[in-house]
C-alpha cells in the first residue's frame, strides 16, 4: 500500500478545558483511562473513561457539560491468561474481578448511531447499553455478569457499530473472537468469525466500523491488520500495514481512520495525524476535528 501523505493536522494543546463548565462555573473532573471518544448528535464531545462519572459530555470548545454513568459499568478489568496456562485454541484473555479491578474499568467503547443514541459497551460485564441522549437505557445487547458464545451472550466483547439500514454489529473480541450482527430491535441475525490467523478468523476483533454500502471493517488487532467483510460475513479483503492500532472511526465522507492512519475504502493512506497517534477510540466532527482516546487518560484534539 502506498506510503502516508503530507500531515494535514495539528494539535490542540490543552483540550478539553479544565477550569469551567459550559454554564460558566468551576468544574472539577478527572479523566481515568480513557477507553473511548465519541461525537452526539448535536455536536459535543462525548469522552468514555475508567473512573467516577464515566461518561463525561463536553461542549464543541471543550467545556465540561455534565456526566453520568456510575453503577452502569462492571469494577472488573481485562486482564491476560498465561500462554502455559492456556488451551489449545483458547483465548488469552479472561475478566479479572475483585480487588484486581477498579472504578468502571469494564467502560471499553462508545458510539453514537445515527439516531443520535449513545451506545457503550462493558467488556467484563458482557454487555452492551444503548441509551438515549439524556443517558436512559433504552435496550441491553448480552447479560451483565454472564459470559457465554451464545447468540444472546458474550464474553469480553470490545465494540459496536451500525449499518446503513439500522443493523448492529458487536465485535465479541476479548473472549470469543467473532462478530455478531442484530437487526435494529437486537433481534440475532446471523455471526462469523473464529480465532486464528486466517482469512475470517481473529486473533482479537477489537473494533469496528461499516461504510455506506454496508462493508464491516474489523481490527484484528493481535493479528495487526484490519479485515473487509460484506454484511454477511463473507470475506472481502485485509489491510496488513496497521501495526498495533486499534481505533476505527468511518469519516462522512466515507474514508476510514484506522488509529493515527487515514485510508481510503480500498486501505490507501490519505494521511496520518502527527506522531502516528493511534489511539483506543476515536471520532471526527463534521466540521474535521478528530478527536482520539488514550489509554494514559488524555483525549487529544486536532484539527486541519
Amino acid at each position: 500500500m502506498q506510503q502516508a501523505q503530507t500531515v494535514k493536522h495539528t494539535e490542540v494543546e490543552g483540550w478539553p478545558d479544565p477550569a469551567v463548565s459550559a454554564a460558566g462555573t468551576p468544574a472539577a473532573w478527572n479523566f481515568g483511562q480513557v477507553a473511548g471518544v465519541a461525537t452526539s448528535a448535536n455536536g459535543y464531545i462525548l469522552v468514555l473513561h475508567r473512573g467516577a462519572n464515566p461518561i463525561m459530555l463536553f461542549d464543541a470548545t471543550g467545556r465540561f457539560v455534565r456526566a453520568w454513568g456510575d453503577g452502569l459499568f462492571s469494577n472488573g478489568k481485562v486482564g491476560g491468561i498465561p500462554p502455559g496456562d492456556r488451551q489449545p485454541g483458547q483465548s488469552g484473555y479472561t475478566a479479572v474481578y475483585g480487588a484486581a479491578g477498579c472504578h468502571a474499568c469494564g467502560a471499553h467503547a462508545i458510539r453514537v448511531d445515527p439516531d443520535g443514541n449513545i451506545w457503550v459497551v462493558d467488556a467484563p460485564g458482557h454487555v452492551i447499553y444503548k441509551m438515549d441522549a439524556t443517558g436512559r437505557v433504552l435496550m441491553e445487547l448480552g447479560s451483565k455478569g454472564i459470559s457465554g458464545v451464545s447468540r444472546t451472550t458474550f464474553n469480553l466483547p470490545t465494540d459496536v457499530a451500525f449499518g446503513p439500514t439500522g443493523e448492529i454489529y458487536v465485535s465479541d473480541g476479548y473472549g470469543n473472537a467473532r462478530v455478531v450482527k442484530y437487526d435494529a430491535d437486537g433481534q440475532y441475525v446471523l455471526q462469523w468469525g473464529s480465532r486464528g490467523t486466517g482469512p475470517g478468523e481473529f486473533g482479537l476483533p477489537h473494533n469496528l466500523a461499516v461504510d455506506a454500502a454496508g462493508r464491516v471493517y474489523v481490527t484484528d488487532r493481535d493479528n495487526q491488520r484490519v479485515q473487509v467483510f460484506s454484511a454477511d460475513g463473507e470475506f472481502l479483503a485485509e489491510w496488513r500495514d496497521i501495526g498495533g492500532n486499534s481505533a476505527l472511526f468511518m469519516t462522512s465522507d466515507q474514508q476510514l481512520w484506522t488509529g493515527g492512519t487515514l485510508r481510503n475504502l480500498e486501505g490507501r493512506v490519505v494521511t496520518t495525524l502527527p506522531g502516528g497517534n493511534g489511539g483506543h477510540g476515536m471520532t471526527q466532527t463534521p466540521d474535521g476535528e478528530v478527536f482520539v482516546a488514550q489509554l494514559a487518560g488524555q483525549v487529544q484534539k486536532f484539527i486541519e
